[in-house]
């Protein structure tokens, strides 16, 4: 009788341990990936559950079995599973934007011209000794840089090559050279009076500083003082835009801007930065002459 109460007692023992060790993995497997068996939060499935399997197999004495058998298992289980709900289910991540490709030295067929062409064909243009004797708007050496284009290529000849125009302030002429941006060589020039393109930046700036150096410039600057409830010292505090002063367009022409055509001419409009206008269409500059006229 006492045989038969040990046996049976030991099969009921066997079976709850059983039962407690099928609870366990059943517990392993179904965990979601996101809670990790050392409390942390995994970023998928499959490192949550490798952790879960890991601890396992090293408390068991089993080390790489309860990490490559449970392990694996939780991994094909849960991993895949949890990738599609967060496929369906949380936002895309963020997008992000392509770096703009490198710019070249060296432009290719039609392209415009690179900054590196653009430097090197204002360097290879601006030729010695003749450089040296030519004026820029603020009197300094060499000619005022007025833009450089990518010229019409020739027929059969594939090389690029950049037409730069300066303006030379001492003889009032525009001064037009091309240059072979693949031989370093300049092949065709020729200066022009009587021609006046548009007016670039620094020119624009120099007549601005004129005008305000002028007697013209004290209603400028009482204009501004009137707007903005500050003195006005530089040009720095004022947009500024104009072109060249075209005198075939105006009725009555100042005996002072009689060679407006031959000499460089400007007129401005100006505003505060951010602010009211300032009517400075009425003044003339005479970039060749440095001199301020009002017309009108």
């Amino acid at each position: 009788m006492y045989e038969i109460a040990r046996r049976h007692l030991g099969k009921v023992v066997a079976g709850a341990a059983m039962a407690v060790t099928g609870t366990a993995v059943a517990v392993a497997i179904s965990l979601p990936g996101s809670a990790g068996a050392n409390g942390a939060a995994g970023p998928t499935g499959a490192a949550g559950v490798a952790g879960t399997a890991g601890a396992a197999g090293t408390a068991t004495g089993n080390g790489s079995g309860g990490a490559t058998g449970q392990g694996q298992a939780g991994i094909t289980a849960e991993g895949s599973a949890e990738a599609g709900g967060q496929a369906a289910g949380s936002a895309p991540p963020p997008a992000t934007v392509a770096p703009a490709a490198a710019e070249g030295q060296k432009g290719v067929g039609s392209d415009p011209l690179t900054d590196d062409e653009l430097t090197r064909a204002e360097q290879l243009a601006l030729t010695p000794p003749a450089a040296a004797a030519q004026e820029n708007v603020e009197g300094g050496r060499g000619p005022q840089h007025l833009g450089t284009v990518l010229a019409d290529p020739l027929p059969g000849d594939a090389s690029r090559r950049a037409e730069v125009r300066f303006y030379d302030y001492a003889k009032d002429e525009l001064v037009t050279r091309t240059v072979n941006l693949g031989t370093g060589k300049v092949e065709r020039s020729a200066a022009q009076r009587g021609v006046q393109p548009s007016a670039h930046p620094e020119e624009l700036r120099e007549a601005l500083e004129l005008i305000l150096a002028s007697p013209l410039g004290k209603g400028v600057k009482e204009d501004y003082e009137d707007a903005t409830g500050k003195p006005l010292t530089s040009t720095e505090q004022l947009w500024f835009n104009g072109d060249v002063y075209r005198p075939y367009r105006e009725a009555k022409v100042p005996a002072q801007l009689k060679e407006c055509g031959k000499h460089r001419c400007v007129r401005l409009v100006t505003k505060v930065l951010n602010g009211a206008w300032i009517d400075t269409r009425n003044i003339i500059v005479d970039l060749s002459a440095r001199t301020v006229t009002r017309v009108g």
